[in-house]
């Protein structure tokens, strides 16, 4: 843990999920298409940290390559030769399908190419869950990691849609650690109108939570971004919940809003983004080329603790 922690302490936040995954068991990640310095240093560093093992899967002489040449030491990796791109997604899910990895890891391929193994009808990982991406974003000036949902995957996702993706990361926070998950169903206002229809849907979403068709958290909206994260703006407009203010997960309305609303945090906050896939059979971590190392690594650590979360729930449905 030393090399993480010898960085400035600008995100304690991933410090301590990086710190909380450590001790947890290592797991088997299948690193699909590492073939770049990029990709590869964050496999290798999760590896030295102990947080994943890796089998890389790729053509194994430019695996090799790129190690030579960024000073990398891949020789104890397990290394699963792939022709091309395609090939390597496919044969990294294999791996899944196979039941020799607990987790799957963007490499220098494209996401989509990545996803289109993920979700295919022969040999995909996909469940009876709708699959969503959740950033976990690490805001300096913010007491508590927020998770945004979804920015990523569901462009223009319908209400039923939605309940899987509030499920996905309802279930993420309770692997990380979270006390109490409360959720905001984020819209531009507070208050429901039918000229504004995302505020149609969170409140729909409120109310199926107190069905118990959405479970493990407190639920409000439509609740406009301020007042869903600030308690001073929550105050100032009467808005009173046990989520208004205090919010750790954010529902944005679709991909555009999330999108926007994660990159303005980075760009303007200085906040750092893990990025995670759920709803297939094992964790997908989503890394992006401008992430910085210590954000590659929370996002490795954030699977090791849906890895470890899932363990205990199968353990505890069998004992």
């Amino acid at each position: 843990m030393s090399n993480v922690m010898e960085r400035p302490v600008a995100h304690e936040k991933y410090e301590r999920l990086v710190k909380a995954a450590q001790a947890q068991a290592t797991i088997k990640v299948a690193v699909a298409h590492p073939c770049d310095d990029v990709s590869l240093r964050g496999a290798v560093e999760a590896a030295q940290l102990h947080l994943i093992e890796p089998i890389l899967v790729g053509p194994t002489e430019r695996i090799r390559s790129v190690a030579r040449n960024a000073g990398l030491d891949v020789s104890a990796m397990e290394i699963v030769n792939a022709e091309h791109s395609t090939d390597s997604a496919e044969k990294a899910v294999a791996l899944v399908t196979a039941g020799r990895v607990e987790g799957l890891m963007k490499g220098s391929l494209h996401t989509d190419e990545l996803m289109k193994a993920v979700v295919s009808r022969q040999g995909g990982i996909r469940t009876a869950r709708r699959i969503s991406h959740c950033f976990i974003m690490d805001v300096p000036s913010h007491p508590d990691a927020l998770i945004i949902t979804d920015a990523a995957i569901n462009i223009a996702p319908t209400l039923d849609d939605k309940v899987d993706i509030i499920q996905n990361a309802i279930d993420l926070a309770h692997a990380m650690g979270a006390p109490e998950v409360r959720v905001a169903i984020l819209s531009a206002v507070e208050t429901v109108t039918a000229k504004v229809p995302s505020t149609i849907e969170a409140a729909a979403l409120c109310k199926m939570a107190e069905r118990g068709q959405i479970t493990g958290a407190l639920l409000d909206g439509p609740l406009a971004l301020d007042n869903a994260i600030s308690p001073e703006a929550a105050s100032v407009k009467k808005v009173s919940s046990p989520v208004a203010g205090r919010a750790n997960i954010l529902v944005v309305p679709d991909l555009e809003a999330g999108n926007m609303l994660a990159k303005s945090l980075s760009f303007l906050a200085q906040a750092d983004g893990a990025g995670i896939v759920l709803g297939a059979r094992v964790p997908i971590i989503l890394t992006s080329r401008a992430d910085s190392v210590l954000t590659r690594l929370a996002s490795c650590a954030v699977a090791v603790m849906i890895a470890a979360a899932r363990r205990q729930s199968a353990s505890a449905s069998i004992s």
